[in-house]
């Protein structure tokens, strides 16, 4: 909201979404071996006494007026390190709370958190700009990543041993990296992975740029950018209920539903249609996000865990090059066709993908 209310550029929207992703592209697999050498608990504790401070200095410059594009950037860089944290360790510390048996239900549940968050944050985002301004969406936050803190100083520590804090060496990074020709079924997972940031949330930033195209507040952009949230939420839920053993399926088949009501989303110029179908493919979403977490694990041993999710954040990772090619498209094509054809070029190559790379269809729960 903040790039689009400055410059009106799709270019520099996408920009903003590129400084976010970009940390996960280019640390992915060093976070997963961090994951993997370091107290987990410890080190998710450390980004957020890292990220609160730094947030609440935004604030106090966007009260000042002050904030301009480029102090904004770095903040967003830095929220993308901490992401990677977060794939990396966090993740992995739910396996080590629950266990094999219980890891497809906790990262369900995991997935209609994060789902539950990003609605209401879009929703409160929304609601707090156009009732006390940017400033205080930037103390908002803040708030929030300390309240994340607090509970999360709760969480017991895992029953696993506590792994040695000692420094990563180039050998555990390659060994990462070597995981790719020696996993087929990781690989497998990975590739529908980066199709579907390259060219699913890819578009995400852009919402803003088609919610201002039907002249509608920051109120109800707020709630155009909730359904990401919500539609992803209901997957959750929906797969939380209905247990599918074939895990596998359920995420090829929930990536190809959020490519194919996506071309809802850019098709009209009505925002209920807009949103229903926006709302439609973030439940497919909801369907892949639920699953790929566990079915990264579940491809590996337990000593690689974290570095299997480290390739799982650089596959997410794609984004910036996703973003920056969409913003460019965006600019000379206008926002909407852009969108088009991302998403219909990205159902095609997870279709390919997975007929060259089946393994994935045969994944299924361990319950």
């Amino acid at each position: 909201f903040l790039a689009n209310d400055l410059t009106g550029s799709a270019r520099l929207v996408q920009l903003t979404g590129v400084a976010l992703w970009a940390p996960l592209l280019l640390g992915g697999i060093i976070g997963g071996v961090v994951s993997d050498r370091f107290d987990r608990r410890r080190t998710v504790v450390r980004q957020f006494m890292v990220v609160v401070p730094v947030t609440l200095i935004l604030g106090g410059l966007a009260a000042l007026g002050r904030l301009d594009l480029w102090l904004f950037c770095p903040f967003r860089v830095l929220v993308g390190v901490s992401w990677v944290i977060d794939m990396t360790s966090r993740r992995a510390l739910i396996y080590d709370l629950v266990g094999a048996e219980r890891i497809d239900h906790a990262m369900s549940l995991e997935m209609l958190s994060s789902a539950s968050g990003l609605a209401a944050g879009a929703l409160l985002g929304g609601a707090v700009i156009e009732a006390l301004g940017i400033a205080a969406a930037f103390v908002t936050v803040a708030s929030m990543f300390a309240g994340a803190l607090v509970l999360f100083l709760l969480v017991p520590r895992p029953p696993r041993p506590a792994p040695a804090d000692v420094p990563a060496s180039s050998a555990d990074v390659l060994g990462g990296f070597g995981m790719l020709k020696s996993e087929r079924m990781l690989l497998s997972v990975l590739g529908v992975t980066a199709a579907v940031n390259l060219f699913f949330f890819s578009f995400s930033p852009l919402i803003q740029v088609v919610g201002a195209e039907l002249e509608v507040g920051p109120s109800l952009l707020g709630l155009l950018a909730a359904m990401l949230g919500l539609g992803m939420m209901t997957g959750a839920f929906l797969m939380l209920k209905l247990r599918p053993v074939e895990r596998g399926k359920a995420y090829v088949l929930g990536s190809l539903m959020a490519f194919a009501f996506a071309l809802g989303f850019v098709a009209t110029n009505s925002y209920v249609i807009t949103a229903g179908a926006l709302f439609l493919a973030a439940i497919g979403m909801g369907f892949f996000g639920a699953t790929q977490g566990v079915l990264t694990m579940a491809a590996v041993g337990d000593t690689r865990r974290g570095r299997a999710l480290g390739l799982l954040s650089m596959a997410i990772g794609v984004l910036p090059i996703g973003m920056i090619s969409l913003g460019e498209l965006a600019e000379v094509l206008g926002a909407r066709l852009a969108i088009a054809i991302f998403v219909t070029t990205g159902a095609l190559l997870c279709v390919l993908w997975v007929w060259r790379r089946p393994e994935v269809l045969d994944m299924r729960t361990t319950d």
